[in-house]
């Protein structure tokens, strides 16, 4: 079985640190690093097994090929596109957020 290497865009990126800033100031270094752990965790399952993903937010925003995966343990899902080559992660957003109104384009 082939991994494709999983890539942050610049949006998913400052998710990723936003998130882990967040973790810091409320909770603790340790849940910090739990959320990087699953975060990696959901990496690795992605890059593995990129087609079982959800397509619900695709339908919803007209973005073919759009899935979703959740974080586990975190209430976090993580956005990305499949291509031949590698798995372009577009956001990483609470779940309970206003989905479709954060992944139109700037």
């Amino acid at each position: 079985m082939s991994i494709k290497p999983v890539r942050p865009r610049a949006a998913a990126h400052q998710d990723i640190l936003d998130a882990i800033d967040f973790y810091l100031s409320e909770a603790s270094e340790r849940v910090a690093l739990d959320f990087v752990d699953a975060l990696e965790s959901a990496y690795r399952h992605i890059g593995r097994a990129p087609a079982t993903g959800s397509p619900r937010h695709a339908h919803e925003l007209g973005l073919a090929g759009l899935r979703s995966w959740p974080l586990s343990h975190f209430p976090y899902l993580v956005f990305y596109f499949e291509h031949d080559d590698r798995i372009d992660v577009w956001r990483l957003l609470h779940a309970a957020r206003d989905i479709p109104a954060w992944m139109k384009p700037d």
